[in-house]
């Protein structure tokens, strides 16, 4: 029985380099220990972690540090998204075998699929593999609710959907009306609208992982009937998300450099191509990172 029992918020990771432009792998389990310490539910290897960018041998290295440093205390979801059937079951088998609690899978658009070849990828790659597909609709690659709702019904692994099409909020609950009981929905877009995204039926989202604990911590006031105190704390960090939010590549640099400020990583090294921010963008998520006194981290 596939798993349906997901919830929470799970930040997708960053993926750590060093000055080689290899994976650093003890900041990567630092990033690990951060998040789950912050409290997160569950963690994600995806388009944040500059998947797309690396080796099946790199994958192979972050998918097991990032499984074994777990250790279960959280969820694993691997981006194992292809441009092809054959090979998305490929990378999803291996995610599955090394220990992957999920997959999430955005369509292949590359050649312009079609919505029923849309529909019978994810069918073929849900009947092979055993572990829950999150459909991840995002905006070169998108999965409408009305077609999600239908890869639901027909393939049953493929039972969660992360959706970050704008606007995000009404998509959402679209999502939730359409997909019923066979789609459980995530909110995504660096968690920007996570607040909103709740109101509407979405049970988690999976945004940045450089503030874990005020995630975790809107989580717990908004389940806790407290939805006031949960907007004041998210909206005092709405200028780092904002800041965070200004496209891949950037992004990268900018989630990095909050991680490096709080004591998780060494380095901010982004895979080429990637637009680095200038000077005074990085001097402005300093100042934010001052202003909202986040604590440099307590992993060793």
């Amino acid at each position: 029985m596939v798993d349906r029992t997901m919830t929470g918020f799970y930040p997708i990771l960053s993926m750590p380099f060093d000055d080689q432009g290899r994976i650093d792998v003890e900041d990567l389990q630092k990033e690990v220990d951060f998040c789950i310490e912050g409290g997160a539910h569950g963690l994600g290897i995806a388009m944040a972690s500059e998947i797309y960018k690396l080796s099946e041998a790199e994958r192979d290295i972050a998918t097991t540090t990032v499984v074994e440093q777990s250790a279960g205390r959280a969820k694993v979801v691997i981006n194992t998204g292809a441009q092809g059937s054959d090979l998305t079951i490929l990378y999803s088998l291996r995610a599955q075998e090394l220990g992957a609690d999920a997959t999430m899978i955005t369509p292949p658009t590359l050649m312009g699929a079609t919505s029923n070849e849309i529909r019978s990828f994810y069918k073929r790659v849900s009947d092979a593999i055993d572990i829950p597909i999150f459909i991840q609709d995002i905006g070169n690659a998108q999965v409408p609710p009305p077609l999600a709702a239908q890869i639901a019904k027909e393939s049953e692994n493929a039972c969660y959907a992360k959706v970050e099409v704008a606007p995000v909020a009404p998509r959402v609950a679209e999502a939730h009306k359409l997909g019923g009981d066979d789609l459980i929905i995530f909110g995504g877009a660096g968690g920007n609208f996570f607040i909103e995204e709740l109101r509407r039926g979405a049970v988690g989202t999976m945004p940045f992982a450089c503030v874990p604990e005020m995630f975790r911590n809107v989580w717990d006031l908004y389940h806790d009937g407290k939805e006031d105190e949960a907007i004041q704390d998210f909206d005092k960090h709405l200028p780092l998300l904002k800041t965070l939010g200004q496209g891949m590549g950037i992004a990268n640099y900018l989630g990095k450099e909050v991680l490096r400020l709080r004591g998780v990583f060494k380095t901010v090294n982004v895979r080429h191509p990637a637009t680095p921010p200038d000077d005074q963008t990085f001097n402005e998520i300093r100042r934010i990172v001052e202003r909202l006194e986040l604590a440099p981290a307590s992993v060793a």
